[in-house]
């Protein structure tokens, strides 16, 4: 009963990001205590067979800062290590290409 109550947990927000092959969710849902916690899926389609494969993690506010410390430690250093060229998905995904140092900034 646990992973079904988990699912039927009402979304408070809800963020979609295509981003290429991928979409990513980030969905802010509410525990019965009423405290929030965020999930973020990965939903990626095979081409195989055209199924959806998702992927999912839980992110609760406990470890909101300690995650985006982690995450943002990691972007900086493939910033300062590679080139990044951000890939900007517009007008029926058509890819307009921008580096990193022109507009991306990553805050928490």
């Amino acid at each position: 009963m646990g992973d079904f109550d988990n699912r039927e947990r009402e979304e408070v927000f809800s963020k979609k990001v295509r981003a290429g092959k991928r979409t990513y969710f980030f969905d802010v849902k509410a525990t019965r205590s009423n405290d929030y916690y965020i999930t973020v899926t990965e939903s990626k389609k095979r081409l195989e067979d055209g199924v959806f494969v998702k992927h999912k993690i839980f992110l609760y506010k406990e470890d909101f800062e300690k995650f985006a410390e982690g995450l943002k430690t990691t972007v900086d250093y493939i910033k300062s290590h590679q080139e990044v060229v951000e890939k900007r998905y517009e007008f029926g995904d058509v890819e307009v290409a921008k580096t990193a140092d022109e507009d991306f900034s990553f805050e928490i």
